[in-house]
């Protein structure tokens, strides 16, 4: 399965913040925020992976990335020029995604909860189609809505209703079979020209092809488009990791527990930063576990801005 992190958008209800820096490079608590929908991916087993961003910005994840390789992965880029969509990620990524299957998740996003990692797994074993990450809210008119039967099983999709039937989200977490591409290259933009996420997931509903894997508890999904839910984000984040003592996002750490850098590679990356508590985390991982342990610290959250316009 290959992967594909969409970091587009102008970011405009966090200016001036976002000025002259894409909003996925904004810190949430200690990491840049685009560590954490890639560390999503790195959990789901998937190392190659293509970033989609605007002309502008789309440097600034060279220099923080590279190619990846000091993970484990193998990190591409292209431009998305304007924002004209989510869906249109799988025609700019056609060439990525060859004749793969794809999760797509959105730049915006941090997924952490217990379990997680083996959702992602079973999530991808079982796919059929598409699968989507529904998510509990109370103001449900803000965001695309799941509609589910007396059985759980997804039967509606709606954006942004005024009436909603269901307080079920639909996060910026998608997976795909091979076939979103062709389904992307055939929809007609909506009014406001651009190729909506929605119009894909319901050609797979009308094909009986789209189920739901639902985060409950355990799970929270926070909103990172205004400059207060940012800082409630990263406030979340330092929270957890002071009373826990883990990273939540550390992509370092996820790449040495899944095993796709060695412990002195892991060891390299963590001097690489040394006299930072960071750096110091990655070191004792090293030492106290100076081989792969199959577990991760930091398991999915969903931190995420409202489907709709960036």
């Amino acid at each position: 399965m290959k992967g594909i992190i969409l970091a587009g958008g102008s970011g405009t209800r966090l200016r001036p913040l976002t000025g002259v820096v894409s909003k996925q490079i904004l810190p949430v608590y200690n990491k840049p925020m685009i560590y954490y929908p890639l560390s999503v991916l790195m959990l789901a087993g998937i190392r190659e992976t293509l970033i989609i961003s605007t002309p502008q910005h789309l440097e600034m994840f060279r220099s923080l990335l590279g190619d990846g390789s000091h993970l484990g992965l193998d990190i591409r880029y292209t431009e998305q020029k304007e924002p004209n969509g989510i869906a249109e990620a799988f025609t700019l990524g056609a060439d990525h995604i060859g004749d793969d299957e794809v999760t797509l998740i959105l730049g915006d996003n941090v997924f952490h909860g217990h379990g997680f990692s083996e959702l992602l797994r079973t999530t991808a074993e079982r796919l059929d189609g598409c699968a989507l990450f529904g998510y509990p809210v109370h103001d449900p008119w803000r965001y695309g809505i799941a509609e589910l039967d007396a059985e759980r099983r997804l039967v509606g999709l709606t954006e942004k209703p005024r009436d909603p039937r269901s307080n079920i989200a639909v996060t910026g977490l998608y997976m795909y079979d091979n076939d979103v591409v062709a389904i992307a290259r055939d929809l007609v933009p909506s009014d406001r020209g651009e190729l909506e996420i929605t119009d894909v997931n319901r050609v797979y509903l009308d094909q009986g092809r789209a189920r739901l894997a639902e985060l409950g508890r355990g799970f929270v999904w926070l909103d990172t488009g205004t400059h207060d839910a940012l800082l409630e984000a990263g406030q979340y984040v330092q929270i957890l990791e002071q009373r826990q003592g883990v990273r939540i996002g550390c992509v370092e750490e996820v790449a040495y527990r899944k095993g796709f850098i060695t412990a002195e590679q892991c060891h390299r990356l963590g001097l690489q930063q040394a006299g930072t508590d960071y750096g110091s985390y990655l070191l004792d991982l090293v030492e106290t576990e100076p081989s792969p342990v199959r577990r991760i610290h930091a398991e999915p959250f969903a931190v995420q801005a409202p489907v709709g316009p960036r």
